[in-house]
C-alpha cells in the first residue's frame, strides 16, 4: 500500500535524536519523520492526524510530549500564533512569519527580508536568544 504522507527517512530522524541524546522510541521516530519531511508549520493535532494516518496507534499525550521535547531540544520551534493556536515549525533557521488571518496560513519570511533599526537595551546580565516576529495580515476592505 502506498503511503501518501511525506515522511523523512528514519535514519535522518534517528541521527538527529541521537545527536541530542534523545532516546529513539518508535513514537518519537514517527513524529520526527512527519515533522522533518519538509519545512512546515503543524499544530499538535495535525501531527497526531498525520501520525495516525500511517496506521500507527499513538496517544495525543505522546504526540504533545514529543513535540514539547523536540521544541525544548531545539529540533522544532513552538510558535504561539494566537491565544488558541500553537504550531511547531520544523525550520529552525533564523526567519520570521507571515500569518494570513483570513486563511490561517502561516508562511516563512526570510530574515533578510525584514530589517530592524535597533533592538531595545537588554536587562543586565542577559543576551539575546533570538527574535520571533509574526506579521499578521488580512484582506483589505474594499
Amino acid at each position: 500500500m502506498h503511503n501518501p504522507i511525506p515522511m523523512a527517512a528514519e535514519s535522518l530522524v534517528r541521527a538527529r535524536l541521537d545527536g541530542l541524546g534523545i532516546g529513539c522510541t518508535s513514537q518519537r521516530l514517527l513524529v520526527g519523520r512527519v515533522l522533518f519531511a519538509r519545512d512546515q508549520h503543524l499544530s499538535a493535532d495535525a501531527v497526531l492526524g498525520l501520525v495516525r494516518a500511517t496506521g500507527a496507534r499513538v496517544s495525543k499525550a505522546t504526540v504533545y510530549n514529543t513535540l514539547n521535547l523536540f521544541a525544548d531540544q531545539g529540533l522544532v520551534r513552538a510558535l504561539r500564533i494566537d491565544a488558541d493556536r500553537t504550531v511547531f515549525d520544523s525550520n529552525t533557521t533564523d526567519h520570521f512569519h507571515l500569518h494570513d488571518l483570513d486563511t490561517g496560513e502561516l508562511r516563512d519570511v526570510q530574515s533578510g527580508d525584514l530589517a530592524f533599526a535597533r533592538l531595545p537595551a537588554l536587562p543586565a546580565g542577559c543576551e539575546s536568544a533570538g527574535v520571533d516576529v509574526v506579521i499578521r495580515v488580512r484582506r483589505a476592505a474594499p
